[in-house]
């Protein structure tokens, strides 16, 4: 549904109250945010598209690659007798490799319960460490005759403090999150809200002018009928901006004599048509948080204040393919090296396991 209007269609720009000048450049901003909108709609699904048909297949192959080393580290480690900084170093890989392919989704359900089960170990085995960890410190800390009581009290409460800086950090992280997060819910709702109460009051009050039963011109009734049925299709569709402009068309046609909107009419667009530019940018930056892949790109852009394009999409597709390409290559690579015993020592000893 399309209606070209501003203020200055009925009047001379040079007229306008500052007030109605903005609300003009507010129509503007909206008229271009429905046009990207409708872009981002249509790039959305063929992003999405592009990435299942380029993405998923080079994942599925970098995870298959990555199971077969996570296979190979295992059973090399069972087999074989290595040093402790070997083993340590063994261990931390076949962790990460886990960490990486327990949410892969695309790998069997057989490799799935293998990784599963090399995963559960060594959170068994970290426990297991742990436990005997806490049980030392006990008994040392039980007997120290070389400790006085304020020394120890001393050095309890650093390490306390210490704990609790760190607690403290995260929580704040993650308290700040919650607090964006909140914050961004209530701005939605708050403008949902507005724009649903403008929707209805602003339907009933072009309604109330335009109804063309009222009308005894016929020329003027048929005109009148047909725009109550352009305001008909915008209520069922919710448009409220389309309706805004036609209720403003309205104000301005009611009488010639009428030399501009009130204060009180351009307070109410503007905050209705905040609310529905709020609405349109929720709207776009969903389809951006859709494409999980563009989080990075995302968080670049609202560090630098530039606005994200749909061509940057594009290029984040086309690279991070390329990049996990140079990776499947890279990751073939060391498999062939953790096929046998010597090139797993020798990505062992350069430290490139």
């Amino acid at each position: 549904m399309s209606f070209d209007l501003k203020l200055s269609v009925q009047q001379d720009t040079q007229n306008l109250s500052p007030q109605q000048k903005k609300l003009n450049r507010l129509i503007e901003q909206i008229e271009q945010q429905k046009i990207q909108l409708a872009a981002w709609q249509k790039a959305q699904a063929e992003i999405q598209q592009q990435a299942r048909q380029t993405l998923v297949p080079i994942y599925t192959e970098l995870h298959d690659i990555l199971f077969q080393q996570l296979e190979q580290l295992w059973n090399s480690l069972q087999r074989y007798e290595f040093s402790k900084a070997d083993i340590a170093q063994l261990d931390d890989k076949i962790q990460n490799l886990t960490a990486i392919l327990k949410s892969s989704q695309v790998l069997s359900e057989q490799k799935r319960l293998k990784v599963t089960q090399i995963d559960n170990f060594y959170q068994q085995h970290a426990e297991h460490n742990q436990a005997k960890k806490n049980k030392k410190k006990a008994t040392v800390e039980s007997y120290d005759p070389t400790e006085t009581y304020e020394q120890h009290s001393n050095d309890e409460q650093a390490e306390i403090n210490l704990d609790s800086y760190e607690y403290d950090e995260q929580q704040h992280e993650v308290e700040r999150e919650q607090h964006r997060l909140k914050r961004q819910k209530q701005k939605r709702e708050q403008a949902q809200k507005i724009a649903e109460q403008s929707l209805k009051t602003v339907y009933l009050k072009i309604a109330s002018i335009i109804h063309p039963d009222r009308e005894q011109d016929e020329q003027l009734k048929v005109e009148k009928t047909e725009m109550l049925q352009h305001a008909n299709a915008a209520y069922e569709q919710q448009d409220l901006f389309y309706l805004l402009k036609l209720q403003i068309q309205v104000e301005q046609n009611r009488s010639m004599a009428q030399k501009g909107l009130s204060n009180e009419q351009v307070k109410f667009y503007k905050l209705a048509l905040d609310a529905q530019k709020q609405q349109l940018d929720d709207q776009i930056d969903d389809i951006i948080e859709s494409l999980n892949w563009t989080k990075q790109t995302k968080s670049k852009a609202q560090k630098s204040s530039n606005p994200i394009h749909i061509a940057d999409m594009y290029k984040k597709l086309e690279a991070d393919c390329a990049e996990l390409k140079q990776q499947v290559k890279w990751e073939k690579e060391r498999l062939k090296y953790m096929g046998k015993l010597k090139g797993l020592e020798m990505l062992l000893g350069s430290g490139v396991l």
